[in-house]
């Protein structure tokens, strides 16, 4: 594969620091950081590029896009997603966007439409190409005999909860059409996703009292399987995934007009839940709609990686 390049921008989350040895592994250039101070203190991206052998520090996007030829951004303040991105569609770079990639339908309507002008752009969760899923899609099941299927994990709604609507999307498929509150249970919303064929699908996300993993129950006419993601190979699974796309070798892992049906059916599902369990279609989400707060996420985060900002 050709080395690229690349850039870190925002250091909010583990995600950086997880994909270094991976993407040195693969042979890629660590050339640059960049972070807002969202989450961290004044000095933190310097002492990050120092520990993990990035060669400069950033003191603006446009200065990092002269010096890449992709940006990882992994801003958690998904409302940030789109400004971060900008700088570096308009210098004809590559952008990975880690998840969620938006919490609101106008700024996924903006990476559609980028994607669509010609910009080398992709992103979301690990979990829809990870390798249980890669390995249950090669089993070739055909539609006809779909029964149903459950995906879930913990921690929150949206920011953890994209995973498992990212695991459902990816062992059944594009094609979403509506999303449906159908009940919480244990402190969970179930969510019912539609799609265009009449396949359903569950998704269970929200806080638990302990540990979930990635987990799938899948049925169809002749097998049921319960599928469970091994998180130490997340990583990897996804940048093998992506980094030929960039590198210009393959073709985008997904559409992203379809890559983005994923944060479109849990945006769905929530205007579903606001609207005690009415059915909402994906293209009938007002695109005023407020969606996920992702600055308020951010606060959160902050809050739990460093108590004392309370």
């Amino acid at each position: 594969m050709k080395s690229l390049r690349i850039g870190f921008v925002d250091l909010d989350t583990s995600h950086p620091g997880s994909f270094i040895p991976v993407l040195k592994e693969m042979g890629h250039e660590l050339a640059a950081a960049y972070d807002g101070g969202v989450i961290h203190p004044s000095g933190y991206a310097e002492k990050f590029a120092q520990e993990q052998g990035i060669a400069k520090v950033c003191g603006t996007l446009e200065e990092m896009a002269e010096l890449i030829d992709v940006a990882l951004i992994h801003s958690c303040d998904w409302d940030l997603h789109i400004e971060r991105a900008k700088p570096f569609v308009e210098a004809g770079k590559a952008v990975f966007i880690d998840k969620p990639l938006a919490g609101n339908v106008r700024d996924l309507r903006q990476i559609a439409d980028w994607a669509k002008g010609g910009a080398r752009i992709t992103g979301g969760s690990s979990l829809r190409n990870c390798v249980e899923v890669q390995e249950w899609r090669a089993l070739g099941v055909p539609k006809e005999d779909w029964v149903y299927a459950l995906a879930g994990c913990g921690v929150d709604e949206f920011n953890y909860g994209i995973h498992a609507y990212s695991m459902l999307h990816g062992l059944m498929g594009p094609g979403v059409r509506s999303a449906r509150y159908i009940g919480t249970g244990g402190g969970q919303r179930q969510m019912e996703l539609t799609w265009e064929d009449g396949r359903r699908g569950v998704v269970s996300v929200g806080k638990t009292s302990g540990y979930l993993p990635f987990y799938a129950n899948v049925v169809t006419q002749k097998r049921s399987d319960y599928i469970k993601a091994e998180n130490k190979l997340l990583y990897r699974s996804l940048l093998e995934t992506i980094m030929p796309y960039f590198s210009g070798e393959e073709p985008a892992p997904l559409p992203v007009e379809q890559l983005i049906e994923i944060e479109m059916s849990a945006i769905a599902a929530k205007l579903s839940y606001e609207q005690g369990g009415a059915v909402v279609a994906l293209n009938e989400v007002p695109e005023d709609y407020a969606g996920y707060d992702g600055a308020a996420f951010a606060v959160s985060y902050k809050e739990l990686k460093y108590p004392s900002a309370k």
